[in-house]
């Protein structure tokens, strides 16, 4: 059996930036246990897997260790291969989720937007030791919040983001909680950081899905409703977030780096 199968870059312009997501499309739902096989041998921040519903898809993402209940970048590079390669003549594309709904992405000039639920974070009313051991003593929290089985950390200065570095096995003992690290910046409106061990993913390299707290909280503190954003990881990234109600969009580019078939 042969799936066909994309990686893509997401959130970035260049290739070897951004995060990478595999896409595999199939004809029909495997079980569980081969797709896990199939994203740990991808080795990938995420895998998505869809198979075709209509004029549309259902989606599931998987990291090599286990699946996840939203992937923001393997969504948006999912669009990206339909759009631009598999149905290139479409305006947008539908995605039926297990537990977001449903995540539209449709053509905004030369990048994509993807429409995705909001999670206003709140005030973490207790906050974990091993949380703030794991970010290390001389962090300085601003402000600790929570939303969606994600910590969000806010600090005054954009540096202590990017040169953080946490105590990745005090940060897994969190699981299933993920944490998100962000700051103002000069450059852009804020700069992030996303680290979800206990998912395979020590840092993730540019995270949709926490955009989904981070805008909500971003663009109630500087009164904004349209914010640039970047994720300070190694590949680095960029997105736009819009609020729009109870949703967010992300808009942003992806490049294409491998097209071909998973033998199964």
């Amino acid at each position: 059996m042969s799936v066909p199968i994309f990686h893509v870059d997401a959130f970035t312009n260049r290739r070897f930036s951004g995060n990478p997501a595999a896409v595999c499309f199939l004809d029909s739902w495997l079980d569980d246990g081969w797709l896990r096989k199939v994203a740990a041998e991808n080795n990938l921040s995420a895998t998505a897997f869809l198979v075709r519903e209509g004029d549309n898809y259902a989606i599931r993402w998987f990291t090599r260790v286990c699946e996840i209940r939203l992937c923001g970048h393997a969504t948006f590079a999912s669009a990206f291969v339909v759009l631009h390669y598999l149905e290139p003549t479409r305006k947008s594309v539908q995605f039926k989720t297990q537990h977001a709904g449903l995540i539209t992405v449709q053509r905004a000039g030369d990048c994509l937007s993807m429409d995705l639920p909001a999670f206003s974070p709140t005030t973490c009313k207790t906050v974990p030791d091993d949380l703030i051991k794991g970010l290390g003593p001389s962090s300085s929290p601003d402000d600790v919040l929570e939303a969606n089985s994600t910590y969000f950390i806010v600090f005054n200065n954009p540096e202590t983001v990017r040169r953080l570095r946490p105590d990745l096995p005090r940060i897994e003992t969190l699981h299933p909680y993920a944490v998100s690290v962000s700051a103002k910046d000069d450059t852009v409106d804020f700069v992030s950081r996303y680290f979800a061990p206990g998912y395979g993913l020590p840092e993730d390299p540019v995270t949709g899905s926490a955009h989904c707290g981070l805008a909500p909280y971003w663009a109630k503190r500087l009164g904004k409703g349209r914010l640039h954003a970047k994720q300070v990881s190694e590949r680095g990234g960029e997105m736009w977030c819009e609020m729009s109600g109870d949703r967010v969009k992300l808009t942003g580019k992806a490049v294409l780096t491998l097209h071909g078939e998973f033998s199964l």
